[in-house]
Formats: C-alpha cells, sequence, structure tokens
C-alpha cells in the first residue's frame, strides 16, 4: 500500500491505492489550482470521416470502457509526498482521456470497419476484365464484319464470264434423193395433160400426190415408172434413168397403176409365185415372203382362187402385195386405197409406215384429202398438168386443212344450179 497526499484534504491521510484502480479515478482528482501551471494542449484530432449509419456496436462487458490500469499510471513519474505539479497532475489527465477516447473508438472503428467491409463487396477485377475483354472482342469483331460488309457492297459484284454458247448442232444433211422428176410433159393430141412438172422424192419419206379428175396425176406416175414414155423430160431412180437403163430402175422400184394389168386368170398364190420369180428370187423364198404378205393384208381365204374372182378391195391388195414381194427401195402407188375397206386401209397405212421407217420410200395418189394429210409427209397439188404447191403438208395446207387448201388452189366449189327437175320426181 502507498500513500498519497490528497491536495484540498486538511491533514495528510493515507489514501489507500489499489494497484487495480483505474488511473482515471487518480486523474480525476483536483489537480490544483490552474494557475500553478498552464494546462497542456489538448492533441489535435484527424478529421472525421462522415458519420455513416450502421448498427450500433454491441456493448463491451458492462458498458464500461475500461481504463488503462494503474501499471500504465504507475510507470509514470509516481509524486512524492510532496504536492504534485499541475503539470503533472494534467499529463495523467491527458493521457487518462486519450486513453478512454482511443478506448472509445476502438470497437466502433472495428465495428465500422467490419460493417464497411461487410456491406461494401470487393471489385470484381477479373469479371470487369473479361467483360472488358468480351466487349472488345464483340466490337472488334462487328467492326470487322461491317468493315467486310461495307468492303463487299463498295465493291463491284465481279462479273461472271459469259456463259458461250454452244455452236448449235449442224443441220443433217439433205436425205439422198430418190426419185428425181425433171421437165416431165406428156400431150394426147391437142390436149396437155402434163406440162413442164418437177418432183424430187427423198428417201424415208411418203410422197402424196394429190389433184382433181384430169390434172395429170396418173399420167406423171405411169410415165415415173416407165409405163408411159414422155414427150420430154427425164426420169431417174436411185441415179439410174429409167428410159435410159430401164433394168436397172426397176429393179428399184415395185409398182401398184391405176389400171390393173395382172395376170388374173392365176389364183392368188400362183400370181404372188411368179412376180417373186420374175424378180430373181428363188421358190423357197418367194414361199416364205408370200405366206407374211397373205397374213398381212388378211388374203389367207383367198390365195387357192382366181384373181378374177377377187373384189376390187382384194384385187387391190394382191396387186399390192406383188408390188411388195421384191423388197424395193422405192414403192410407186397410184390410189392404193381405192375400194379398200377401212380395215384393209388401215392394215395397209401399218404396213407402209414400217416401211418408211426402215428406209423405205413411197409415191403416192389419193383422192382422200384425210387420208394424204394423216400419212405423207410431203404433198403436190397439181392442177391442169402444173404443180401448184409443193412442200411438207403443214407448209402447202398454211393453217388450214388440207381439203380446204385443195379447193382454194383447184378454183374453188361451184354452185350447182338449175335441175329443178330433180327435186320433182317421176312417178
Amino acid at each position: 500500500m502507498e500513500s498519497k497526499n490528497t491536495p484540498g484534504l486538511g491533514t495528510d491521510a493515507e489514501v489507500p491505492v489499489n494497484p487495480q484502480e483505474p488511473a482515471a479515478e487518480a486523474a480525476g482528482s483536483d489537480p490544483g489550482p490552474a494557475s500553478e501551471a498552464p494546462a497542456p494542449a489538448k492533441p489535435a484530432r484527424a478529421p472525421r470521416k462522415p458519420a455513416v449509419r450502421k448498427p450500433a456496436a454491441e456493448p463491451v462487458g458492462d458498458g464500461t470502457v475500461d481504463a488503462a490500469p494503474a501499471g500504465a499510471a504507475g510507470s509514470a513519474d509516481a509524486p512524492s509526498d510532496d504536492e504534485p505539479s499541475a503539470g503533472e497532475a494534467s499529463a495523467p489527465a491527458a493521457a487518462g482521456t486519450k486513453s478512454s477516447a482511443t478506448a472509445r473508438k476502438t470497437p466502433a472503428a472495428k465495428t465500422t470497419a467490419a460493417t464497411s467491409g461487410a456491406k461494401r463487396p470487393a471489385a470484381r477485377k477479373p469479371a470487369a476484365a473479361k467483360t472488358t475483354a468480351a466487349a472488345k472482342t464483340t466490337a472488334a469483331a462487328k467492326t470487322t464484319a461491317a468493315a467486310k460488309t461495307t468492303a463487299a457492297a463498295k465493291k463491284p459484284a465481279a462479273r461472271k464470264p459469259a456463259a458461250r454458247k454452244q455452236p448449235a448442232p449442224p443441220p443433217e444433211p439433205p436425205k439422198p434423193v430418190v426419185l428425181q422428176v425433171r421437165g416431165l410433159e406428156k400431150r394426147f393430141g391437142q390436149k396437155v395433160a402434163v406440162a413442164g412438172i418437177d418432183l424430187e422424192v427423198r428417201e424415208g419419206s411418203i410422197y402424196g400426190v394429190v389433184g382433181p379428175n384430169g390434172a395429170g396425176k396418173t399420167t406423171t406416175l405411169s410415165m415415173a415408172t416407165g409405163l408411159l414414155r414422155p414427150d420430154a423430160g427425164t426420169v431417174t431412180v436411185h441415179g439410174a434413168d429409167v428410159w435410159g437403163d430401164p433394168e436397172k430402175a426397176k429393179r428399184n422400184m415395185g409398182v401398184l397403176p391405176d389400171r390393173l394389168r395382172l395376170f388374173d386368170r392365176l389364183t392368188g398364190a400362183q400370181l404372188l409365185h411368179y412376180s417373186g420369180v420374175l424378180r430373181g428370187l428363188d421358190a423357197a423364198e418367194v414361199r416364205r415372203r408370200s405366206a407374211d404378205l397373205v397374213a398381212a393384208f388378211g388374203l389367207e381365204e383367198a390365195t387357192g382362187r382366181l384373181v378374177t374372182d377377187y373384189s376390187a378391195g382384194m384385187t387391190k391388195k394382191i396387186a399390192l402385195a406383188c408390188a411388195m414381194i421384191h423388197s424395193p427401195r422405192l414403192l410407186v402407188l397410184d390410189e392404193p386405197f381405192e375400194s379398200v375397206d377401212p380395215v384393209s386401209a388401215a392394215n395397209v397405212t401399218e404396213i407402209l409406215q414400217r416401211y418408211v421407217a426402215s428406209g423405205g420410200t413411197v409415191v403416192l395418189s389419193s383422192h382422200s384429202m384425210d387420208l394424204i394429210q394423216r400419212v405423207c409427209d410431203t404433198v403436190a397439188v397439181v392442177v391442169d398438168g402444173h404443180i401448184l404447191a409443193s412442200g411438207p403438208v403443214d407448209e402447202v395446207r398454211a393453217g388450214a386443212t388440207l381439203e380446204e387448201r385443195f379447193v382454194e388452189l383447184a378454183g374453188g366449189r361451184k354452185a350447182a344450179e338449175g335441175m329443178e327437175w330433180l327435186h320433182t320426181f317421176s312417178d
């Protein structure tokens, strides 16, 4: 126990000083009159930051801030029995005040720092860096794309080289001429039947010759096949002159004349055999071909009968079979469908079309404009011994039917006047 003189008391009393007693109580005793020593200046406080409203700090212990222990105060120069000076008394007080302020500040500061640290999240610099990098990359990509788009827009489109037009395939060479007629003329007294007709028939075609009665069709075809000698002109078949080299020319022809000149006292089978042998075929070949022709024309039941007993249609069909038996390159048929029934006409048409498809050539005359338009690919219109129109069927008919075109070229229809007597009956 230490004793201490306490100013202000009349007697020296021993005041027991507990080492555990806070120095603040000792410092709180009256230091004496202020005149004895000037009070030391208070240390300048650091400027406080603006107060931030934060949750109050929890009280420490019983809510009292512990002062510095007496050991700290005892480390200072303790006064002896003499009365301490005012400066010495003020120093512990200032120290106590400073310690108290520091003690008061420390928990709040810690709490504020803790709260501030908890409330203010740390800046995520890596995320910001990534975002910035991503933004820069996106911006760079957009800039590059925009630049490319602008460049593509500004850059004129490359002109593709014009596709080279494929040269048109060369036209097919014209097929060889099978029958050629030049300047053919024929007179019968004062009547001019044929007046300088020219014809050119090419391989693989069906050439139709049409005209009114007495126009010169039959006369022209008879001279072309060597049956009638012309007054002027030339006829060649596959290059062979019909009148200069008749044997070679007729070997390549099959003829169906208008006025049938047949050996009608022979049976149908005999007539076919005679025609084949006459053309140089052997008997076995003649029999084989005869069987095919008879089946094609539907004459199976008529081959054993005399030709003179045939009907007009049957006579026409057996004559056509005789013209085809030696398989000629050219068929010249004058009115082949005359008196032939529709079924037989259809069969004959099919036979001719297959013959032409294999390379044969057909020249035929007819009065049936519809049949010529359906069957032929080339046509010639003969009127008064002259050819008024010739060429492909579609070109000759000029958008109309062949019959209408024929009537127009032949002079049109004539009105039948008079003949009122026909309307009154004799009975």
